[in-house]
């Protein structure tokens, strides 16, 4: 099985797709973790290495790259990054997208980084702008379209047990044999 968890900073996907790899015995490949390793290697914070990302592709494209090699190569893994539903396109089973409004992601982000309220709003917009700029020009991903999810959650209508609780009941209940059909990744230029 191949899942994949993706989202903004602040919805979740980092401890949901954690407990979820955890109950169904899948391995957990977070981009996420692989970013801030290569932002920490060059003494940079996740913001300052996303803009040097807008001036250094190579950046983005070798992190991306890895991901998609796990989603075509391998089985039994959880998938979580900003794009993994896009990267693993038709080689998941299930593809889920968690967001949460910005105001309540930024104070999640404030509780986990102990930073300022106002400083977590700008980082995370520019975050955000940076991000969603990159994936347009690289691979033509627009990633405010949700379409080729197969689950959406606004994470702050429920407690991360209540997410974790429909989950898995969404993964349990998924059979290969009765799908009637993916959403499919149409347009994206996997340019590495």
């Amino acid at each position: 099985m191949l899942l994949t968890v993706s989202g903004p900073p602040g919805s979740g996907k980092s401890t949901t797709a954690a407990a979820l790899a955890e109950a169904f015995d899948l391995e957990h490949v977070s981009g996420g973790d692989i970013f801030r390793e290569l932002a920490a290697e060059r003494d940079m914070t996740p913001v300052e290495f996303n803009e040097l990302a807008e001036e250094d592709d190579q950046i983005d494209r070798d992190l991306d790259r890895r991901l998609r090699a796990v989603a075509v190569e391998r089985d039994d893994v959880l998938l979580e990054s900003r794009l993994a539903g896009w990267l693993a396109a038709e080689h998941a089973d299930l593809r889920i997208w968690l967001d949460a409004p910005l105001e309540v992601r930024c104070e999640r982000i404030v509780d986990r980084e102990e930073k300022p309220l106002d400083q977590v709003i700008e980082e995370t917009r520019r975050r955000e702008s940076s991000e969603a700029k990159r994936y347009r020009e690289y691979y033509n991903v627009h990633i405010d379209d949700l379409s080729i999810y197969d689950l959406v959650y606004n994470t702050a209508r429920w407690s991360p047990e209540g997410v974790l609780g429909m989950l898995t009941t969404a993964v349990d209940s998924y059979d290969p044999d009765t799908d009637e059909g993916k959403a499919p990744v149409e347009g994206v230029d996997y340019d590495f």
